[in-house]
C-alpha cells in the first residue's frame, strides 16, 4: 500500500518528534565540520559517473576513465547525479526480538538507524523513500527530497509494528522490478529466510543496477548464545515455545548460525553488496559513524 500523510494525534507526533531528535543526535554531530557529504561518495554512479549498461549513447562514455580502471562509466548530468536512497525495513515478528543485554529490540534500532539515515540524506538535499516489508510489503513511502517529507517516513516509522512472518527473497524480487530509478538500496533487517532465495532476492536489486547496503540486525544473544540456565524460549512467526537446556545445545547453535552468518556475508561479497553487522549493543551513532566513515575511504580509493 502506498502511504499518505494524514493528521496526527498528538500521542503519536510526540513519538515521531522523538524519533527525529534520535536521529539528529545520531548524525548531526557525525556531519558536523565534514566538507563533504559521505553520502555524496555512496557510490561512483552517483558522483560524477555510473557504470555503462546497455543501451547507454557512447558518445557519452568516459574514455579516460576506461583507461585508469578498465572499466566502462558515462558521463552523468548535473540533473542526473541526485542520489536516491531507498531504505528497505524489515518489519517481521523475529526483529521484535530484545536480549538482556541490549536496550533496543532489533526492530527499534534498525527503526532508528532508518529514521538517522532518512534525515541524513534530506539534509543534503536527496531523495529518500521508505519501504517496510514482512512476508509482503506492508507500506511504500515514495522518495522525495523535500525537507517535509521526514515527518511522512517518520510517520510510517513510528506506525510499523513486527508481528508477522518474512518472506524477504521474494519481497526484494518484487522491489527490484517496482525500483526504475537508480537508487542506493539500504536493507535493514535479520535476514532471517532462506538464505539462496535471500541471496538471490538482494542480488536482484544489482541486476538492476542498483548499490546495494545491506545492515544485518542482529541481537548479541543470537550471536553468541550466552544462556547459561534451563531456559522457556518463546517462539517467534508461528514457531511453538519451547524449554531446553541451553548449555546443552550451545555448540551446535554456534556452528550453525557461523554458518548462516558466513553463508549471507560470502554471498554479499560474491554479488557485490555492501555488508555490515549491527548488533544491537553497540551505540547506534558510533555504528554508523565508523560504518559511513569507512565506506567513503572505500570510494575515495
Amino acid at each position: 500500500m502506498e502511504s499518505n500523510p494524514q493528521s496526527l494525534d498528538p500521542r503519536t507526533l510526540a513519538k515521531i518528534k522523538g524519533l527525529h531528535l534520535r536521529a539528529r543526535h545520531i548524525v548531526e554531530g557525525y556531519v558536523a565540520g565534514l566538507h563533504r557529504s559521505p553520502f555524496h561518495g555512496f557510490s561512483i554512479e552517483f558522483a560524477e559517473h555510473r557504470e555503462y549498461a546497455p543501451g547507454d549513447d557512447l558518445r557519452y562514455v568516459d574514455w579516460k576513465a576506461f583507461g585508469r580502471t578498465d572499466k566502462f562509466y558515462v558521463k552523468q548530468f548535473e540533473d542526473e547525479t541526485n542520489l536516491i536512497c531507498q531504505l528497505v525495513l524489515d518489519v517481521s515478528e523475529s526483529m521484535s526480538y530484545c536480549g538482556p543485554r541490549a536496550a533496543l529490540s532489533k526492530f527499534e534500532y534498525a527503526q532508528a538507524l532508518a529514521a538517522a539515515l532518512a534525515w541524513l540524506v534530506l539534509q543534503q538535499q536527496d531523495a529518500v523513500g521508505l519501504v517496510t516489508f514482512d512476508q509482503q510489503i506492508r507500506n511504500r513511502v515514495r522518495p522525495s527530497s523535500s525537507p517535509s517529507h521526514l515527518r511522512q517516513v517518520l510517520q510510517v516509522l513510528e506506525a510499523a509494528t513486527p508481528e508477522s512472518r518474512t518472506r524477504a527473497g521474494a519481497v526484494f524480487h518484487e522491489l527490484a522490478e517496482w525500483m526504475t530509478k537508480r537508487s542506493v538500496v539500504v536493507v535493514l533487517s535479520d535476514l532471517f529466510d532462506d538464505v539462496e532465495v535471500l541471496l538471490s532476492g538482494l542480488e536482484h536489486f544489482r541486476q538492476r543496477h542498483h548499490d546495494v547496503i545491506v545492515f544485518h540486525v542482529l541481537d548479541p544473544q543470537e550471536v553468541e548464545f550466552s544462556f547459561a540456565r534451563p531456559t522457556m524460549f518463546q517462539g517467534l512467526e508461528a514457531l511453538p515455545r519451547v524449554v531446553v537446556d541451553p548449555r546443552s545445545l550451545r555448540r551446535a547453535y554456534l556452528r550453525e548460525f557461523d554458518d548462516f552468518l558466513r553463508t549471507v556475508r560470502l554471498g554479499c561479497r560474491r554479488h557485490g553488496l555492501d555488508y555490515q553487522v549491527m548488533r544491537t549493543d553497540r551505540p547506534l551513532d558510533l555504528a554508523l559513524s565508523s560504518y559511513l566513515s569507512a565506506r567513503a575511504s572505500r570510494m575515495r580509493g
